[in-house]
């Protein structure tokens, strides 16, 4: 038996089904688009801060998130660790964090940055043989504890031999609620790795509207507090 197809549902229908696929290739490809754009910005602006190498005495690498790239700001040398005293470069890279799928821009964890001091790569060579300042976590707020212990453990691998602190996560507004777990299992796993931990989730500290990313004052207040603490351990000078 053979059913007839009425025409008049099935075209309409048919035409139903092709447009909806179709603003979903549209969608999926501004996506990706957004995406690229994105990891091409900050990889710039990462390349950028590398360059700029601030004061002078002993070296001093930061290796962090968009708070030491100066993301938000109108000038990126106005990052926090222009605060530290000493020759300061900066390894940075916008959302990365300790956890290799913080990014989004593929693995830029600090652990796989870590590797590269040696190689020169955004950093100089020179630079990397004194104090290792390592500042993240906000962005492994919604990345899993064994995530973050396997990034923490691979970056304590590559820094084997050198001088190494870690600057926990500030509470931004916007990641307030993750920040005490994250803090939490850091200064635990930096114990354990016998690498000094300084908290900062005590401070206060003024937020550009996003809620999450420092005004020029606070990456002044940032900078000085952990340099003040640095110094407290007997890290600096």
């Amino acid at each position: 038996m053979i059913t007839r197809v009425d025409l008049r549902y099935a075209v309409p229908a048919l035409l139903l089904v092709l447009l909806t696929a179709a603003a979903l290739t549209v969608q999926l490809v501004e996506r990706a688009g957004a995406g690229t754009s994105y990891c091409a910005r900050h990889t710039l602006q990462s390349a950028e801060r590398a360059d700029l190498v601030s004061g002078s005495g002993r070296p001093v690498t930061v290796i962090g998130d968009s708070w030491s790239v100066g993301l938000g700001l109108d000038e990126l040398s106005g990052s926090w660790p222009t605060r530290l005293p000493g020759r300061v470069s900066v390894a940075g890279f916008s959302g990365s964090g300790f956890s290799r799928t913080a990014s989004p821009c593929g693995d830029q964890s600090f652990g796989t940055r870590a590797l590269g001091l040696d190689r020169g790569d955004r950093v100089d060579v020179e630079a990397s043989r004194g104090l290792v300042v390592v500042e993240g976590g906000l962005n492994d707020y919604d990345r899993s504890t064994t995530a973050i212990t396997l990034g923490f453990a691979r970056l304590v691998q590559a820094l084997e031999g050198r001088r190494v602190v870690i600057v926990g996560p500030a509470t931004a507004p916007s990641r307030a609620a993750a920040v005490p777990r994250v803090d939490r299992l850091l200064a635990r796993l930096a114990a354990a790795a016998g690498v000094p931990y300084v908290a900062t989730s005590d401070l206060r500290l003024p937020y550009l509207p996003d809620r999450l990313h420092l005004t020029p004052e606070g990456h002044a207040m940032f900078g000085d507090a952990v340099a003040a603490r640095l110094a407290a351990l007997g890290l600096l000078g």
